[in-house]
């Protein structure tokens, strides 16, 4: 399998999504939204790795989007989850901070697979 920047990336804030999802289950009895977190942030990563693997590179563009969508949907539940209250306002500046750099890499690479159509 060939190096991704992205790939590597989302795998690594997927990771620590997992944590924080097990940090609000363990500690604060959150379970509803920390299950949205985890399930939106691990769709980024497995729509990479799926688009890594297409078999066409036309497969490969339509993954990107969706992963984008789910990386905004992320967005909105961490922010929801610091309303709330539930996670500090530094973990989420944190968690946002590496969930932006996601996005800005997926929109990216949208923007030169159109431009290269």
């Amino acid at each position: 399998m060939k190096d991704s920047v992205v790939r590597d990336k989302s795998f690594e804030f997927a990771l620590r999504i997992v944590q924080l999802g097990q940090e609000l289950q363990n500690e604060q009895h959150e379970f509803v939204l920390s299950r949205q977190v985890l399930r939106g942030d691990t769709a980024i990563g497995a729509l990479i790795r799926e688009a890594d693997q297409a078999e066409r590179k036309a497969g490969s563009i339509r993954k990107m989007p969706i992963a984008l969508k789910e990386a905004n949907e992320t967005e909105y539940w961490i922010k929801l989850l610091e309303s709330s209250k539930q996670v500090e306002p530094d973990v989420s500046m944190s968690v946002r901070a590496d969930l932006n750099e996601s996005l800005e890499l997926l929109t990216a690479i949208i923007k030169t697979a159109k431009a290269d159509k």
